[in-house]
This record gives C-alpha cells, structure tokens and sequence, in this order.
C-alpha cells in the first residue's frame, strides 16, 4: 500500500497554538496561588515593583515599535496591531505614558531597557522587525524569570503578557501577517 506523500506543514506553530499556549500559561501560574513567603507586606511590595518595571518596560517597547513604524511606514499594518497590544499590556500594568502615540524622537531616546540596548533603527525593514524580535524575546525572559517572585494575580498578569511577548517574536521573525 502506498501513502501519498502530504503537503508540509507550515513551519513553526500557528497562531491558534500559540494563543492556546499563551492562556496555558497564565492557568498553570494560576495555580500556584500566593508568594509563599507567608509575608503579605513582602509579596506586595515586591508585586509593585515588578509591576512598575514592567508597566516601564511596555511603555519603552512601545515607544520602539512607534520608532520603527516611523522609520519603516511599510510596517505600519503589521506593527500597528502588535504595538496596540503592548500599549494594553502597559496599561494592565498601571503604566500610562504609552496610551498615546510615541513621536519617534520620544521614541528614539526612551528610557526603558529595550531602548538602550537596541540603539538606532535599523535602516532595512528585515532588521528592524529583528530590533524588535530581540527587544521582545528578552523582555519576555525577563518577565518569566520575575514570575517566581510575585503572588497571584500579579505572576498570572506576567505569564501572560510574557507568552504574548513570545508569540510576537514568532509575529514579527516568522509569522506573515
């Protein structure tokens, strides 16, 4: 009996996975319930910070998507929608300065981490979308490594925003659309 060979599948997974993943994730920290130091001031205060740095740490990224679209309006359609998201992110974070639209000499000296370590735009549309790939997969790690050092609601805020960060890295260095 012979099987006819089927197409290949598409490489990497789809979205559908990753969003799947992406809920996953937040369940599974979920239910890992509080700090587990027993100290309610301890978990709170250090929730807070956490949660400052990474409303900062949106606001940045998306002063850097704002960089880029200016640099490549070519861009503009398949970065609009991923910045959007980091806007909300931020925002879920209690971050406020990245509601409204970065110019890009705002986003060219931003604070934030992503900002430093990424320097200028690219000038080619290829390694501009690998800024931002870079800039959201480290932030990403950086989120999932602090979800051991927050309670509740606030690790499943992380894990949630940080597989979102990861999917946008499949987005912007595989994903077409």
């Amino acid at each position: 009996m012979s099987l006819s060979p089927s197409p290949r599948p598409p490489r990497g997974p789809r979205r559908r996975s990753l969003l799947a993943s992406a809920a996953g994730a937040a369940l599974l920290v979920g239910c890992t319930g509080g700090s587990g130091s027993g100290d309610p001031g301890t978990g709170t205060s250090a929730a807070d910070r956490v949660r400052a740095r990474a409303a900062r740490d949106s606001e940045a990224l998306a002063e850097r998507y704002a960089a880029v679209i200016a640099a490549h309006p070519g861009l503009a359609e398949r970065l609009g929608p991923l910045r959007e998201e980091v806007v909300r992110h931020a925002e879920a974070f209690g971050g406020v300065r990245a509601a409204s639209p970065a110019s890009p000499s705002v986003s060219a000296r931003a604070a934030g981490p992503t900002a430093r370590d990424s320097g200028a735009v690219p000038a080619d549309e290829k390694g501009a979308l690998a800024l931002l790939a870079d800039a959201e997969r480290k932030l990403a790690d950086r989120r999932a490594e602090a979800l051991l050092d927050v309670p509740g609601e606030s690790a499943r805020l992380l894990a949630s925003v940080a597989a979102a960060g990861a999917a946008h890295v499949f987005l912007l260095t595989e994903g077409h659309g």
